[in-house]
């Protein structure tokens, strides 16, 4: 039986383990407990982003102005919370529903007006910042104690971590031998058992590492355990459900979609909703982690966001994409953030190699596309 190897993820693995490798042997700091918690909370931000980003991009489209929606859900909350002196609740609440709204507004009219998405996000991206500069005037806006305040600071109980934690381990347990059982009530070809059961075991070692090096500083951070939440969901929507399927569908021939009867319109829409939610969730996030809002917040998001689904193996052209892969991304690219700045490397010389990495993981994803072939 041929089993099919994913070249491109485990190449993508091993430039990962290349990257921390080579900056621990320069920073012997980087591998800490502390510096991996960090690198983890910072990164939670452009990974919310980015795994909002796949479905756009695997149906076809792209979104500019994510950065720009999340600076001023931010700010709306903030302005809620601070000058508004209102409770936690309805800050993020507004926040949310701002974001959702946009994003409704957006995917309308990319759907049913059929203008393309570069064009409707640019507009989204100058028209949300100005918003947020017209109504901030350039001042810093505090945030009020209280829930808000510490949703992008504070950490989880250990031993919740650990609870979740071995929640998940049985889930991924129970969900490999699952679908190995009905792919053998099937009759269809299942992965060979001594593969099945080490890729769980796999999974189940990086969750009990990742628990105990976060624990041997603060814990999991609240902004972490929000991204593991969205991806997981994400990616059972993605996997497991109609709506996700016809994502994929639309990205690989939007025409041949709708002759088959699936709702281009509809999805498109859905699509740019959740990317508006999820962009608002960053934003808050963001906010509450600064422990301020600012015309500046969130610039240069969205390019962060679709660096690291490019970098995860999401195809530009559409129908190719996973939310792990977009994780992936996102943690490579803070990963040279966080190691070039213990360097203190030169912010310009920063852009450029972010720059050289990027090219060389979509070089590696056309040379495996050509082996493929």
């Amino acid at each position: 039986m041929k089993v099919r190897i994913d070249v491109r993820t485990y190449t993508m693995v091993a430039a990962l383990i290349i990257i921390w490798v080579v900056f621990s042997l320069l920073e012997p700091t980087f591998l800490g407990a502390r510096n991996l918690s960090n690198l983890a909370r910072d990164m939670s931000e452009t990974g919310i982003l980015a795994i909002g980003m796949v479905f756009v991009i695997v149906s076809g489209n792209i979104d500019l102005s994510v950065g720009s929606l999340a600076g001023l859900t931010g700010g709306i909350a903030a302005m809620i919370n601070g000058w508004g002196r209102q409770g936690s609740l309805l800050s993020i609440s507004g926040a949310l529903a701002t974001g959702v709204l946009a994003g409704a507004l957006q995917g309308a009219i990319i759907a049913y007006r059929r203008i393309p998405a570069f064009i409707v996000t640019l507009g989204g991206l100058m028209a949300f910042r100005g918003v947020l500069w017209a109504a901030t005037r350039s001042i810093d806006i505090p945030l009020n104690a209280g829930f808000f305040e510490r949703i992008g600071k504070d950490y989880l109980p250990q031993s919740w971590a650990w609870v979740l934690a071995t929640a998940a381990i049985c889930c991924i347990l129970i969900a490999a031998l699952r679908h190995r059982h009905v792919i053998r009530k099937l009759r269809l070809e299942a992965a060979p058992s001594h593969l099945t059961l080490p890729k769980a075991v796999a999974a189940s070692f990086v969750i009990v590492a990742f628990v105990t090096i976060m624990n041997t500083y603060e814990g999991v951070s609240y902004p972490v355990l929000i991204l593991i939440t969205l991806a997981l969901a994400l990616h059972l929507i993605s996997r497991r459900t109609r709506f996700g399927r016809h994502v994929y569908a639309i990205g690989g021939n939007a025409e041949a979609a709708r002759l088959s009867g699936i709702n281009v319109g509809k999805n498109i829409l859905a699509i740019f909703m959740i990317i508006g939610f999820l962009s608002a969730v960053a934003g808050v996030i963001m906010t509450s982690r600064l422990g301020s809002s600012s015309s500046r917040t969130g610039q240069l998001m969205e390019l962060n966001a679709i660096a690291a689904c490019v970098i995860g193996g999401c195809s530009l052209m559409g129908g190719r994409g996973k939310i792990s892969g977009a994780i992936l991304g996102a943690l490579i690219m803070a990963s040279l953030d966080n190691g070039l700045s213990l360097r203190s490397v030169d912010i310009a010389y920063q852009y450029i190699i972010k720059a050289v990495a990027l090219v060389g993981a979509v070089a590696i994803d056309v040379a495996t596309k050509k082996s493929r072939t």
